[in-house]
């Protein structure tokens, strides 16, 4: 007799997912310069593990994946639906008559862009550069900027919904710019509002 058998469903190794991406970006810190055609390989992979990654949870669980990196010895994360690359920290130049948080421009790769040090715009301790600075290049649309990251720790993904509201003692423009915080004391910020701050956009006449 002939017995049907139940296939069981493929365990599927989310950890090793994540050390995939966390790779990438690793790759992406130490400013390898990609060909077009490897850059897009490299989102398209990226878009298949988030994918997967979507599959495995509750279709009804608000889950985001999020990059989460140092600021003033405070963890800070950042959805990475807002995040383009992470490049090293070299070749500063800075810029007169700008705000204090804007620290200059740097060359990506043929691309000149600037670096913002959210440290300053949000107030927090000032903390001098070392080689673990990261600049976490931003984009949305048209519009492209870095902000200074102390070190990066890697990607994580998040329940959104059960973010809780800003803590009593973040006031003012931190408070302005968060999505909320972790249950784990994790400050997420909000992207989109970064984004689209007019302020932070330097003036070209300048």
């Amino acid at each position: 007799m002939i017995k049907n058998e139940t296939r069981k469903p493929k365990n599927i190794d989310w950890d090793q997912i994540h050390d995939k991406i966390n790779k990438t970006f690793s790759l992406l810190e130490r400013g390898w310069a990609f060909t077009e055609e490897q850059k897009e390989n490299i989102l398209k992979e990226r878009a298949k593990l988030f994918a997967g990654i979507s599959q495995k949870k509750d279709e009804n669980i608000n889950y985001r994946s999020v990059l989460l990196f140092m600021l003033a010895y405070e963890t800070y994360g950042i959805e990475l639906e807002f995040v383009r690359e992470v490049y090293p920290l070299k070749e500063l130049t800075p810029l007169p008559i700008t705000a204090n948080y804007i620290m200059g421009i740097i060359n990506v790769r043929g691309q000149i862009m600037s670096v913002m040090d959210i440290k300053k715009f949000f107030d927090l301790p000032e903390k001098g550069l070392t080689d673990l600075n990261k600049v976490i290049i931003l984009q949305s649309n048209d519009l492209e900027f870095g902000i200074l990251a102390d070190s990066i720790i890697g990607v994580k993904d998040f329940v959104f919904d059960e973010l809780q509201p800003s803590l009593p003692t973040l006031t003012g423009i931190r408070e302005e710019y968060l999505k909320g915080i972790t249950s784990d004391r994790i400050t997420i910020l909000d992207g989109s509002k970064l984004i689209a701050d007019k302020k932070i956009i330097i003036n070209e006449e300048i």
